[in-house]
């Protein structure tokens, strides 16, 4: 085997693809610099033996955790001198227990035994004897996902950014507190479901980092979208105007239709720290709130803890030069938040620690406070968290526990269809190696804090539960490699956490989706996207509503896509021509060509499948009757939920996200123009959603 040869089988032991298929169906090899990369990223090194097993240390020692779906037989590996019978047995945290014996067997992957585990969801420790002595913990899973009230009933939703809604008072940026009202105002109409972007926490010290899918952390929330009018009785909004005098901002930041977030987030987070003020003078310790929030600091952790200490770092380092924005550039006893450094620190700044411990409570209370205003007002399942694919190297989650992300890695995509060049995202994910070494506790502590709070959770690039895109870092996007993830255990894990927190669970399945994975996620209860412009035909024709996945989520359209009416006016064709971002197309005369085929092709569908009536109506004009006939059309679809942008509702034209721009387009910045409330009870929106419910009610 020659070097290029060892090379490549390194790097298959380990989970890493060393050919792809591009979106023009050539089979492309993976550079060596990029495997060399890579596996240095696992810690890994071209001088390791070739068969020491990539999530296994060579002597097959049983990892932190093991997983199965309850009642399923479970293939243990085992040393490979063992020989005679091994007795097992499983004892849950309920108490519950179960045990057997097993022979040694052997195979061409070398030793093993099979336990037939009991058909009991939970966790607990395995206990082997005999021919080898061994302890682990084991999670015996459901075979599926919750499903709840999308077993019996097809319901409707809609979907907003939260950030964008509007409330009186809110100094141009959404808040939770809004989120409830929109919840309240969303169940009204007789929505079931709200999905939100995502509400990780991002940096309060740099109000310009903006996208909430590139987050900080997916462990905590994003303190800048705390309402200043959270604690009623400990200071009201005006004692907080008044005390801060920034009464003449807030209404002038109210006024403009994109936040301004260098101006907004210092305003909000000013008020907050005024009302952390209050708090602290008039909740000493002992007090309810007081104990409240001890004890929502002593649940959180460590883990918390850290968080709260990497945000009071990251503002004293970024404030005195902003060439240290990123925690690898700080000295070297600032970058282990173990370090005695760090912990004098922390000591120095107790009051700075504190406060990002407060926004993390209030950001609690906010979402628990509007997921439990979607279900008292009649919601089904209320809130659906936005989860996003990775999260940024430079942000607290890589600082506080970097050992379990990979370094030197940014996941992304290869070239597609509507991206020649690929996307590198700049996020980093879990290395497989160190999450299966970590139990998979890192990953399990981010799905819980997304579905703490919420009826279901969104998986952005579902793909990444089997594979995702790794770049090296200098490389360009198409220079990557498809980093294999345990999927099994990763599944038998998000089918567990989402029946616990009885909680629906949607995976983004856009892009390169690898062969029968759309089908395995279906099986174990994942709901797939289903957007209306990509459901076609082989030849290009639009599906109707009848051949949607019922196994699915059903949708106009999505944040990275045209709005509807956008769609329909070409205004993406308008955004994408100058900056060289067609795709296919290539021109701009050909795109405008093909988009008034396919008007005439959607039209026509909807016209025969959605009681659409007349001709299409002209770009330039009222599209109400487009708006009402897509919905009527998504009301239509077996799909289990469709779910409505809050863009399509209104039939605005503005683009949450035009992906390859950040200055060029004002991403995640679009308010809405008027309250929910306003917006849900007045046309178009009133008439859509009309049509919709219609459509959906049982």
């Amino acid at each position: 085997m020659d070097k290029d040869e060892a090379l490549g089988a390194l790097a298959r032991v380990h989970g890493i693809e060393t050919e792809w298929w591009d979106w023009q169906g050539r089979k492309r090899q993976v550079l060596p610099e990029t495997l060399r990369a890579l596996l240095h990223a696992l810690g890994a090194e071209e001088s390791r033996p070739i068969d020491a097993p990539a999530t296994r240390p060579p002597s097959r020692s049983l990892p932190p955790l093991l997983t199965s779906v309850a009642g399923e037989t479970l293939r243990l590996d085992v040393p490979d001198h063992a020989d005679g019978t091994v007795s097992w047995r499983i004892v849950l945290n309920s108490h519950d227990s179960a045990c057997g014996v097993a022979e040694v067997r052997r195979d061409a992957d070398g030793c093993f035994i099979l336990v037939a585990t009991p058909a009991m969801i939970g966790e607990g420790m395995l206990e082997l004897s005999g021919a080898v002595k061994a302890a682990t913990r084991v999670a015996l899973c459901p075979a599926t996902c919750f499903l709840g009230p999308l077993e019996a009933h097809r319901l409707w939703g809609l979907a907003v950014q939260v950030y964008g809604l509007r409330s009186l008072g809110d100094g141009g940026l959404g808040h939770y507190g809004a989120l409830a009202e929109a919840a309240r105002t969303a169940a009204q109409t007789g929505a079931d479901a709200l999905m939100l972007s995502p509400t990780h926490a991002l940096f309060a010290a740099d109000p310009t980092h903006v996208s909430p899918y590139s987050p900080s952390s997916r462990a905590q929330a994003d303190g800048r979208l705390v309402d200043p009018a959270a604690l009623p009785e400990v200071a009201t909004l005006a004692d907080l105007i008044a005390a801060t005098a920034l009464g003449e901002e807030l209404a002038a930041l109210e006024t403009l239709p994109v936040i301004d977030y260098a101006r907004a987030v210092p305003v909000r987070l000013a008020l907050l720290r005024a009302l952390f003020a209050r708090f602290t003078e008039a909740c000493p310790p002992g007090s309810p709130l007081a104990e409240e929030f001890a004890a929502f600091v002593r649940a959180g952790g460590e883990t918390l803890r850290r968080h709260a200490v990497f945000e009071a770092l990251h503002r004293a380092r970024f404030t005195a030069d902003p060439a240290q924005w990123d925690w690898r550039t700080w000295p070297s006893s600032l970058r282990d938040p173990t370090h005695g450094e760090v912990a004098r620190f922390a000591r120095d700044h107790a009051a700075e620690v504190s406060f990002h411990l407060f926004l993390q409570w209030l950001a609690d209370r906010g979402l628990a406070k509007a997921q439990s205003a979607a279900r008292r007002a009649g919601m089904r399942i209320g809130l659906i968290a936005d989860f996003a694919v990775g999260q940024h190297a430079g942000g607290s989650r890589a600082w506080g526990r970097a050992a379990a992300l990979l370094k030197g890695v940014s996941i992304g995509a290869p070239p597609d269809a509507l991206n020649h060049l690929g996307q590198a995202w700049g996020l980093t994910t879990f290395s497989p190696t160190a999450l299966v070494e970590a139990g998979f506790a890192p990953l399990r502590d981010e799905l819980r804090a997304a579905m703490r709070h919420a009826g279901g959770i969104r998986l952005d690039h579902v793909m990444g539960l089997s594979r995702i895109w790794c770049i090296p870092d200098g490389a360009r996007p198409d220079e990557g490699a498809y980093l294999r993830f345990p999927k099994r255990d990763l599944l038998n894990l998000l089918a567990l956490e989402s029946v616990c927190a009885q909680a629906v669970v949607i995976g983004e399945d856009l892009g390169t989706v690898e062969p029968g994975l759309r089908e395995e996620l279906a099986r174990r209860g994942v709901l797939g996207l289903r957007v209306l412009f990509f459901q076609r035909d082989q030849m290009g024709a639009f599906l109707p509503p009848d051949r949607y996945d019922a196994r699915a989520i059903a949708m106009t359209t999505t944040h990275d896509l045209a709005t509807l009416a956008g769609w329909w006016r070409g205004v993406d064709i308008d955004l994408r021509a100058p900056l060289g971002l067609l795709g296919e197309e290539r021109d701009e005369q050909t795109a405008r060509a093909k988009r008034e085929n396919e008007r005439i092709a959607l039209w026509g569908v909807l016209k025969t499948r959605a009681s659409a009536a007349g001709e299409p109506p002209p770009p330039s004009g009222d599209l109400s009757r487009l708006g009402v006939a897509a919905a009527r059309f998504l009301g239509r679809t077996p799909s289990a939920l469709a779910l409505l942008p809050i863009e399509d509702a209104i039939l605005s034209a503005d683009q949450v996200n035009l992906p390859g721009t950040v200055a060029e387009h004002p991403n995640w910045r679009r308010r809405l123009p008027a309250p929910l409330t306003d917006l849900l009870t007045r046309d178009p929106a009133a008439s859509i959603l009309a049509a919709l419910r219609a459509e959906r009610d049982d």
